[in-house]
C-alpha cells in the first residue's frame, strides 16, 4: 500500500481508530476486585442530641430567723453623731446603706434610739436623740426600707453606752441605736 496514495482524511480517521482502540485496550482487565461487605463503611445517620444537663443542687444557705435576732446580731450597725450634731457624714450614710439592704430581706420593726452624751440638759439631750433617730429614719426610707418597720424613740443621755467621763466615751454614747421594740 502506497502511503502517499491516502488522503488525509483517511489517515485521519485509522488514527483516531488505532488511538480508540489503545484506550480499550489498555483500560480492561480481566480480574475482578472482590470486596468485603464487611469492610464497606456505611456512614451512620448520628444525631445531636444534647446531653441532658442535670445542674448540681446549690448549696442553700438556713435562713436566718431575723424574729427572734437583735440587730446587730444579723449584722445592723449603729451610726454615730458628732458633738451636738444630728447630720449624717459620709460614714454614717455607708453604713446605712448597708443596714438598709439587711433590714429590706429582713423585713422586721426594728426601734431607732437616739442617744446622747452625759453633757447637756436633760430636755436638750433629749430632743437632740430624737432628731438623731428622726434623721436615721427618714435615710433608711429613702434607701428603700418600710416605713411601717421603723419605730423612733429617744434616750437622750439616759442609756449610755460607755460609763467614762471623756471624749472616747462621749464619742460612743453619741449613736443612733438598732434594738428590738
Amino acid at each position: 500500500m502506497n502511503f502517499r496514495s491516502i488522503n488525509r482524511s483517511t489517515l485521519l480517521a485509522l488514527v483516531t481508530i488505532l488511538a480508540v482502540g489503545m484506550l480499550f485496550v489498555g483500560c480492561s482487565s480481566n480480574s475482578e476486585v472482590e470486596t468485603d461487605p464487611a469492610a464497606e463503611v456505611t456512614p451512620e445517620v448520628v444525631e445531636d442530641v444534647p446531653e441532658e444537663v442535670v445542674p448540681e443542687p446549690e448549696e442553700v444557705a438556713p435562713a436566718i430567723d431575723y424574729a427572734n435576732l437583735a440587730p446587730a446580731d444579723f449584722g445592723i450597725e449603729d451610726v454615730f453623731f458628732a458633738l451636738d450634731q444630728y447630720d449624717l457624714d459620709n460614714e454614717a450614710m455607708s453604713i446605712l446603706s448597708s443596714n438598709a439592704r439587711i433590714m429590706r430581706e429582713a423585713d422586721v420593726v426594728i426601734m431607732l434610739s437616739g442617744h446622747c452624751d452625759e453633757r447637756g440638759t436633760v430636755e436638750y439631750n433629749m430632743a437632740l436623740g430624737e432628731k438623731r433617730a428622726l434623721v436615721v429614719r427618714d435615710y433608711l426610707v429613702s434607701l428603700g426600707v418600710s416605713a411601717g418597720n421603723l419605730r423612733t424613740t429617744s434616750y437622750g443621755k439616759s442609756k449610755p453606752f460607755a460609763r467614762g467621763h471623756d471624749e472616747d466615751s462621749w464619742a460612743k454614747n453619741r449613736r443612733s441605736h438598732f434594738e428590738r421594740p
